[in-house]
């Protein structure tokens, strides 16, 4: 059964996809099932991978690490996502910019999230952050 927000991957070619809605068919490419990203419990060791997100004049800021995190073309942040209200913001990132992102969003309370593309075509998919009612 796939969830809503959920993210495969085709171990074939890489393809990646994000549930939009709840079903219980599995998720195929390439004639194979898709492998599902399970997101990190915690962020032990993860220092350079945790989204941390806050709120900026212009909306909410999510940067990727505690400690900036390498942009190299083998080793990068591919997206920032922010989920805040019902809706789901993306930021695509390139190899040498920064992983960070300002998403024009004004609320109380957000979930951020990141995806990390390593050359050997193996992804990982850290834990959510959440932001809960920044107000206070």
């Amino acid at each position: 059964m796939t969830e809503r927000l959920q993210v495969y991957e085709c171990n074939v070619c890489g393809n990646i996809v994000e549930v939009l809605h709840t079903g219980v068919g599995e998720l195929v490419c390439c004639g194979q099932p898709m492998e599902l990203h399970q997101e990190k419990a915690d962020d032990v060791g993860e220092e350079k991978h945790v989204p941390v997100a806050e709120k900026v004049e212009d909306g909410i800021k999510v940067k990727v690490g505690s400690v900036p995190h390498p942009v190299e073309e083998e080793h990068y942040i591919e997206w920032i996502e922010l989920i805040a209200d019902g809706k789901v913001y993306r930021h695509f990132l390139k190899p040498g910019s920064a992983a960070q992102e300002v998403f024009a969003v004004h609320t109380d309370s957000t979930t951020a999230r990141e995806y990390r593309r390593l050359a050997t075509g193996i992804a990982t998919f850290p834990a959510r952050q959440e932001k809960k009612d920044t107000s206070r």
